[in-house]
This record gives structure tokens, sequence and C-alpha cells, in this order.
């Protein structure tokens, strides 16, 4: 079995937060879904699970972040091209995300930056194939 990932998002409503993740692009697994937690399927190895607080509350101890207010993560999504990493954006906007900062733009990556209804931050981006496979012409000057 391929190694995966599941990331378990607190979420206020997870009827809006479906609906929002599915604006940018994720789709929504039924067999792992009910009116409590939402899989939301990014690819074959990485899902983002969306649990309301209290069902969220079961797996910790600690207390749940607002994440409107306390960073608790910044989740980065590589993207195939610099439209691809705006066209996500706009989608996270129109779907009831917020958006938190212009784009951002290095020559060798380009990001843009938004939050999902909860607070959520998201950074998809796009990075030069050559700079992914040899690091950035000149990382320093990326600082």
């Amino acid at each position: 079995m391929a190694k995966m990932i599941f990331v378990n998002l607190p979420v206020t409503d997870v009827a809006r937060s479906t609906v929002f993740y599915e604006a940018i692009g994720m789709e929504k697994n039924p067999k792992f879904s009910n009116e409590h937690a939402a899989s939301m399927v990014w690819s074959d190895t990485i899902h983002f699970m969306l649990l309301e607080h209290a069902f969220y509350a079961t797996f910790t101890d600690k207390r749940i972040i607002d994440a409107n207010t306390t960073s608790g993560a910044l989740i980065a999504l590589a993207l195939d091209s610099r439209a691809e990493v705006d066209a996500m954006a706009a989608a996270a906007i129109a779907g009831g995300g917020s958006a938190v900062h212009d784009a951002e733009d290095l020559g060798f990556m380009y990001s843009r930056a938004f939050a999902d209804p909860d607070g959520h931050g998201f950074g998809p981006f796009w990075m030069d194939p050559a700079a992914a496979q040899d690091g950035p012409p000149d990382m320093a000057a990326a600082a």
C-alpha cells in the first residue's frame, strides 16, 4: 500500500466546508463521510478529513484552536502551473474562503495564499521544475 497522508481539520460546519473543498478541486469520498465528517480527496495519497469540533475533540485532549485568530499549520499544495495556482485561489474565494495576501512571484516559484471558511491556511504554489530538482537559483535572494 502506498504511503498516504490524512490531514484532519476541525470545522464548524461540515456541509459548508465540503462545498468549499469541492470548489477548490477536491472530491468527497462518501464511504468515509457522514454528518460529522467529510473525507475530501486531493490525490490518491492525500486526503483531508473535515471533522466537526465535537468529533475532532474525540481524537485529542487539547483545546481546538480558532484558526481565524491562531495559526496551527500552513498547508502548501503543489500545482502544475501558475494558471492553476490562480484558478485555485479564485475558486477558494468564490467558494467561501478568504485571500490571505497577494500573489508572491519569486521567479522560480509562484504562490498565493487563502484560508478556508474556518481560517485554515493554504498556499497553492507552482515551482519551476529545474528549481524543484536543483534548488532555487539563489536561496539567499528568495528569503
